[in-house]
């Protein structure tokens, strides 16, 4: 098969080409990789009026695609594809690249995956939220696997979903996307910082709410829920008699006296008539600091020990509350109204281990959401899966 229709080309914007020759100069991992983040972390919030106008530019533009019968279905004959690679799959994956708008449509089409090509796959990975390497792997094949329609259905839905919640907001807030896993801190209508997060499994999803952050705890205690104690807690216990004491939490009773969990029947729902604390250190599942906001849900952003699930592509494991990456300067932007809490005095305090609860001044609003499909005024529109089925559910509203 040959190169795509001229058509198609129809789907790739001026800014789509000077972008896509920007990024081929730029082509040399690192430098493409940091590329493909710039067109994508501009200081547009993802929830705001203006990305309800760019979704309305985005629709027309794969209602476009779409008529002119999308961009070619994929393969996976082009799996682990990388730079360097010379083979045949490789025009399937450049045509493929054309149609979605990450490669020029003046590229040629032949065997060869040079730095352009490696350039446009790390700018795809990019606005669908997967780490940008360049290679092929499975997520990124699963990615390329979804036709332009079901996009363009995305795109729809959340143009509908965005102007209902961001009418709740005011110009400085702070913005989880759950199907991203991302946090913004917006000042002024303005995105200051983005951090990576770690959300709410499928099972235990990160609820939908509007509140305010109201206190800081630094080096906190952890009070397991009930709800973590029967699904969780007694199956390590059987697992693992040491479960509790290699965790450092302490067991109580009724009246606050501490137990041994020896003394507990774990092969029973005996373990539901204690309460469970961890107490503060490297093993806290809160890490070292715990920001709170009102909500029915008992959840609530935090630091955590295990920071490696940072760097991977699916970040859906906790149990309904949000994990927080370079948690500390998000800290310091909350308490910006405190007065004297800069990240370095938030460090010392996190390495100090002292137990502190510090009241917000400026009660920051906190808003969770589900954006799984928005665009920038530069036209980079960007996907995510829809992990909870609210796109599949056609859920518009949300009530929180």
């Amino acid at each position: 098969m040959g190169a795509l229709p001229a058509s198609n080309a129809y789907a790739v914007s001026v800014w789509d080409r000077l972008r896509a020759n920007q990024i081929t100069r730029e082509a040399n991992n690192g430098e493409a990789s940091a590329a493909a983040l710039d067109a994508i972390s501009t200081t547009e919030p993802i929830l705001s009026y203006d990305t309800a106008y760019n979704l309305e530019l985005a629709i027309a533009k794969y209602q476009a695609l779409v008529a002119n019968g999308g961009w070619e279905s994929i393969t996976s004959e082009i799996y682990n594809l990388r730079i360097g690679a010379d083979r045949g799959s490789v025009r399937m994956l450049k045509r493929f690249l054309i149609g979605t708008g990450d490669l020029s449509p003046d590229t040629r089409i032949n065997d060869t995956f040079n730095g352009a090509v490696d350039a446009a796959v790390r700018l795809f990975q990019a606005r669908h939220g997967l780490n940008s390497d360049g290679i092929i792997g499975e997520d990124t094949l699963y990615a390329m696997a979804v036709p332009a329609d079901y996009r363009l259905n995305q795109l729809r839905i959340n143009a509908a979903r965005v102007p209902a919640m961001a009418s709740q907001l005011s110009d400085t807030y702070t913005l989880v996307n759950i199907p991203a896993a991302t946090i913004e801190a917006v000042e002024n209508a303005s995105v200051i910082q983005r951090h990576t997060a770690v959300v709410g499994r499928v099972d235990r999803p990160t609820p939908i709410l509007h509140s305010k952050i109201y206190q800081i705890n630094f080096n906190p205690y952890w009070h397991v829920p009930q709800s973590l104690v029967e699904k969780d807690l007694i199956r390590y216990m059987n697992e693992d008699p040491e479960y509790l004491t290699k965790f450092n939490i302490h067991a109580f009773d009724g009246s606050g006296r501490e137990v041994n969990p020896s003394d507990i029947n774990w092969s029973t729902m005996d373990a539901m008539n204690y309460t469970y604390r961890q107490e503060p250190g490297a093993e806290n599942s809160l890490g070292h600091v715990k920001i709170n906001f009102h909500n029915q849900y008992a959840v609530y952003l935090h630091d955590t020990p295990s920071k490696n699930l940072f760097d991977e592509n699916d970040r859906f494991h906790s149990s309904g509350c949000v994990r927080v990456e370079n948690v500390a300067s998000l800290v310091a932007w909350i308490l910006s109204g405190n007065g004297g809490w800069d990240e370095a005095a938030i460090q010392a305090v996190f390495n100090s281990g002292e137990r502190l609860d510090v009241d917000v001044q400026r009660q920051v609003p906190i808003q969770t959401t589900y954006i799984t499909a928005w665009a920038n005024r530069q036209g980079v529109i960007s996907f995510r899966d829809d992990v909870y089925q609210y796109d599949a559910n056609n859920i518009i509203n949300f009530s929180s």
